[in-house]
């Protein structure tokens, strides 16, 4: 489909919100970004943080005015009240991000979701969990989002944080998570929490780093590096597990920034997978890598535009 057909059928606006970075696009009703850009998250309070994703909103639609727009956010999220609260982004807390949208967008329907429910979906939608059963989606990055897409929709529970693995307790007695609880998949499987525990046991320790150069060195070979890996690895395919033996899943694709670790990520995940997931209807478990580098964009311009059919 050309651009100009595209726009002529309309386009609804999807919007990405991370504590890394804010995305932004113009979708079309099969799937076609035409037009889109992101920003890294700023600091700031919450109208300084908002003023950001406005100029945003505004350099990516143009003189256009979309159908409607789907957010997905970092969460907590309140999908009934509109309201976010990305453990993240420290400024947005109970922020009424849908009517600042709204208004932002001329009063065109908005929809919102959390990331990972919009990650799911758009690797469902266009990705690695095409035509899945029950997919689990999981992002990676500097915390750690999931969805669940069971029979082709999402399972969003009663306030729209339904299958938020990153905040599955893996360890009672674990490390401080920044929910405020403890040993969750987060305060394990985060790249920031990895390259911390990588450090505490003396890697590059005096140095600022990132996942990135973790991976980097874990790919070399260094075994703190690896260990770090390992330990992120457990805690992931532990709340896999318990998500599979509550819903019967069948398919789970993992994404962020995080997750283009490759071998060094995923063989540790599916080894973990293997060995804790026993049950006979939760050892065939599939783990696949997203194929996807906006998915969660797709996944909030999908809930857009269900919202309009």
């Amino acid at each position: 489909m050309s651009d100009d057909a595209a726009m002529a059928r309309g386009t609804v606006l999807g919007i990405d919100i991370g504590g890394t970075k804010m995305a932004a696009a113009l979708v079309s009703p099969d799937g076609t970004i035409l037009t889109g850009d992101r920003i890294a998250t700023p600091p700031g309070d919450a109208d300084q943080v908002f003023a950001a994703l406005g100029e945003l909103i505004d350099r990516v639609r143009g003189d256009s005015t979309p159908l409607a727009v789907g957010i997905g956010s970092a969460g907590p999220i309140d999908q009934q009240l509109g309201l976010v609260s990305p453990v993240n982004i420290p400024g947005w807390r109970n922020f009424p991000i849908v009517d600042r949208v709204r208004a932002a967008t001329g009063g065109v329907p908005v929809t919102l979701g959390l990331d990972g429910h919009c990650f799911a979906l758009g690797e469902f939608w266009s990705g690695a969990g095409r035509e899945a059963e029950t997919l689990l989606g999981i992002v990676v990055s500097t915390g750690v989002g999931g969805g669940l897409v069971v029979k082709g929709k999402p399972l969003l529970g009663q306030s729209g944080n339904a299958a938020h693995i990153g905040h599955v307790v893996v360890d009672q007695d674990g490390e401080a998570c920044a929910c405020g609880s403890f040993g969750c998949v987060e305060a394990y499987a985060s790249g920031p929490r990895m390259v911390a525990r990588a450090q505490r046991s003396g890697w590059r320790s005096d140095e600022r780093v990132d996942a990135a150069v973790l991976a980097a060195d874990a790919a070399a070979g260094d075994e703190l590096a690896l260990a770090a890996f390992d330990d992120g690895a457990q805690a992931l395919a532990a709340g896999i597990v318990a998500t599979a033996v509550t819903v019967d899943l069948t398919t789970v694709v993992i994404g962020g920034g995080v997750a283009k670790a490759g071998s060094v990520l995923f063989d540790p995940v599916q080894a973990w997978v293997k060995r804790l997931a026993q049950l006979p209807f939760v050892t065939d478990i599939t783990v696949e890598p997203a194929q996807l580098d906006n998915a969660g964009l797709l996944g909030a311009a999908h809930q857009a535009w269900s919202a309009l059919a």
